[in-house]
């Protein structure tokens, strides 16, 4: 080993005791002081009387002391308070989501049965427009006619649309020059505004 190895494991164990040696001192140090308060303490007897006359009275408060309780007696009230009406409000706030939820539900409902009585509805109406024209288209063209005559031409265009061509143009040859062109017009007319693309 050479000698700077020598010096460096020298120096650890002088920090070692040096520390352990102040420690020691500084116990020494701290008891002398306990007993020497002990000590103070059993050589100054005071009777009870004059001790309490003597010594500073500690629960006395002052006024700031007071008034700082009071403000945070208040502040605390005011917190209080504040904590009821947030809790009132979060039980009302949770009572109407519960109530929206329950509404929303129940028109979520009416819209499903409306939904299917708008189909019922539209089924029917075009059950019932299906079995006129196939009646329409069954009569006779000279009666057919007649009643196309009487009817509003935007009306029975919509049938005559709706028909076979060779019944439908039998049932034009018994109208009116005047009636079939009206309804010849609306005829055509019908899918004009509807978009090209």
């Amino acid at each position: 080993m050479t000698t700077r190895n020598k010096k460096r494991k020298a120096h650890p164990a002088k920090g070692a005791l040096l520390t352990i040696a102040l420690l020691l001192i500084g116990s020494a140090v701290l008891r002398f002081g306990l007993a020497a308060n002990e000590a103070i303490a059993l050589e100054t007897p005071q009777d009870s009387a004059e001790a309490e006359e003597s010594a500073p009275s500690a629960c006395e408060t002052t006024g700031d002391f007071d008034a700082m309780l009071a403000a945070f007696r208040n502040r605390e009230e005011r917190i209080e308070a504040q904590e009821a009406q947030i809790s009132k409000r979060m039980q009302a706030l949770t009572i109407a989501d519960e109530r929206i939820e329950q509404k929303i539900a129940a028109l979520t409902e009416a819209e499903t049965a409306l939904k299917q009585t708008m189909a019922l509805a539209d089924t029917a109406a075009e059950d019932d427009l299906s079995r006129l024209t196939s009646v329409y288209e069954n009569m006779k063209p000279k009666d057919a006619a007649a009643l196309f005559e009487q009817m509003d031409p935007e009306f029975s265009a919509g049938f005559l649309g709706r028909m076979k061509p060779v019944q439908a143009g039998a049932i034009m040859e018994g109208l009116s020059a005047e009636r079939a062109y009206s309804i010849s017009v609306i005829l055509a007319g019908r899918n004009a505004n509807v978009p090209d693309e």
